[in-house]
């Protein structure tokens, strides 16, 4: 029906149009329908076909109302389908963020414990590489085989080593030979470069091959000749001074001589020398005398053997009293005995003394029959004296003083220390000194002593000058002694001797001998010495 209508309604649609026109003033031509293009049809059939139209239009609204209930249903169905849907797809989108977190997470959390471990590391290789190269700067035998230019050495300014200036490869200069090193083999030692051949230990001038070596004073060295040079040696056994539980380096030394030797050797029965008290080294042996006492070679050289050999020294002393005022008028017999009649003698003295541990003199005033030293023995094998000859002397009392012994083997020096300090002694007794404690009398007669071995050093190295332990008026007198007296030139080991013969008497820590001699000393130093004899004689004490 619709169709039909239209087929009515067509007419002759080219013959006239309208114009609309537009806000752009284009002109669109639509086609003009007039009634009166339908002349052709009926007005009761085209009645009856809009009724028809009518109808079919009613029914379709209505279809049209009831599609579009539909419609709204399902699309509000469609919307929950939706809904649902997206909320699930909220729900995988949520799971699988949070899954792409968690191994966004876990793998930075991994990277970033690869970093810390990767960082530990390189600090550690770098930390090992800084000592390799420390220890290869020390140890100086990086040898170089490339012609890379190699990197300047460092230095760390507070140490050892100042810094040496580098040079390309093309200008290396040795620092053993000053000369261009150019291409090849060479080392790179304490901050210089050298040829491997002009590497040379400082003290035997030999090439250093050794991967250790040791530096003193920017030299190198061998470490067996630094060690040679620099680690204390025991002068008794010639070894290496080994160390303590403690890792240090202990020995004993001489206050004197200062001799180094191993704590052992107090333990282990070396002898020492009766005079120098220095110990026996392994290289120089020392001889053996009679009583079993032990000298060495320096101290034989000027020792006195026996009693013939005195009397020179005698009168030499003689002659030193005399310069002081203090003549002795008798003449006491003066003889050199063995260690075993010495003490045979010391017991047979009525009048005790005060003697040290080791008796070396002594002045006696009781008859006795003595054993002496009449002829010097000579050494034979093993450096053992042999062919020694002794006799009898029968001692008769004249006076206070019968006699001065002597032990034999003893150096000149230390011989009239003895004698001097005994005939202070018989001089007290001659001259009528009443009975004196030790501190007074072994005092005075150490202050004798200690003035002849002054006289003595002095005199050997040229001096006219006194001993200055004596008074003004007594420093004349015993250098004008010491010039009258006949003495020969003295070796440098007697002045050194002389010395250590006065350091005994000085550093002597007994009552009698040592502190005796301070407190005496003190006082010839203060009044001089006629003062100090007047005072003693009167009181029996030093003056103050």
């Amino acid at each position: 029906m619709i169709g039909w209508l239209t087929k009515i309604l067509k007419g002759s649609s080219d013959e006239e149009r309208y114009n609309w026109r537009y806000e752009d003033d284009r002109t669109w031509d639509a086609p003009r329908h007039s009634a009166e293009g339908s002349d052709g049809f009926d007005k009761d059939e085209i009645a009856c076909a809009v009724a028809v139209s009518l109808s079919e239009i009613d029914q379709k609204g209505k279809k049209v109302i009831d599609d579009k209930s539909e419609m709204e249903e399902e699309s509000d169905e469609d919307e929950r389908d939706t809904k649902g849907h997206v909320d699930d797809e909220d729900d995988r989108y949520a799971e699988v963020h949070v899954e792409r977190e968690d191994d966004i997470y876990a793998k930075a959390h991994a990277e970033e414990e690869d970093d810390q471990y990767a960082n530990v590391r390189r600090e550690e290789d770098q930390e090992r590489a800084k000592v390799q190269l420390e220890e290869d700067e020390q140890l100086a035998r990086a040898i170089q085989e490339s012609l890379n230019v190699e990197s300047p050495p460092r230095y760390d300014h507070g140490g050892l080593f100042s810094p040496h200036p580098f040079f390309s490869a093309g200008y290396r200069i040795c620092a053993g030979c000053n000369a261009e090193i150019g291409h090849g083999r060479y080392l790179s030692c304490i901050g210089a470069v050298w040829h491997p051949e002009c590497f040379r230990c400082h003290a035997c001038n030999q090439p250093i091959n050794d991967y250790e070596f040791s530096v003193s004073g920017n030299h190198p060295f061998h470490k067996s000749c630094y060690k040679e040079l620099n680690h204390p040696k025991c002068d008794v056994c010639k070894k290496f001074i080994p160390t303590n539980p403690a890792g240090l380096i202990e020995y004993r030394a001489h206050p004197y001589w200062m001799q180094k030797y191993c704590p052992s050797h107090e333990r282990d029965g070396t002898r020492r020398c009766c005079s120098c008290e220095r110990m026996e080294p392994t290289d120089a042996k020392y001889l053996s005398l009679d009583d079993g006492r032990k000298l060495c070679l320096e101290c034989l050289d000027s020792a006195i053997m026996d009693t013939h050999e005195c009397q020179p020294l005698y009168l030499e002393i003689r002659e030193f009293y005399e310069g002081l005022n203090m003549e002795l008028e008798q003449h006491v017999p003066i003889l050199l005995v063995e260690r075993q009649a010495l003490n045979e003698a010391m017991e047979g003295e009525k009048n005790g003394h005060h003697h040290l541990p080791e008796t070396r003199g002594l002045c006696l005033s009781e008859e006795q029959t003595v054993t002496t030293v009449s002829r010097r023995p000579r050494i034979g094998t093993g450096y053992q004296f042999v062919d020694m000859i002794t006799e009898p002397y029968r001692l008769t009392r004249r006076c206070e003083v019968t006699a001065i012994l002597i032990l034999y083997g003893l150096p000149r020096l230390l011989t009239g220390c003895i004698l001097s300090h005994e005939m202070m002694h018989a001089w007290l007794r001659l001259k009528g000194y009443p009975n004196l404690s030790p501190e007074v009398e072994e005092g005075i007669c150490q202050v004798l002593a200690y003035m002849w071995l002054d006289s003595e050093i002095y005199a050997a190295s040229g001096s006219d000058a006194a001993s200055s332990s004596s008074s003004s008026s007594s420093s004349s007198t015993v250098s004008s002694s010491s010039t009258s007296s006949k003495k020969g030139k003295r070796s440098a080991f007697e002045k050194k001797l002389g010395g250590f013969f006065k350091h005994q008497i000085e550093s002597d820590t007994s009552t009698a001998y040592g502190e005796g001699f301070r407190q005496g000393n003190r006082a010839v130093n203060k009044y001089g010495l006629k003062r100090t004899l007047d005072h003693i004689r009167m009181t029996g004490n030093f003056p103050v």
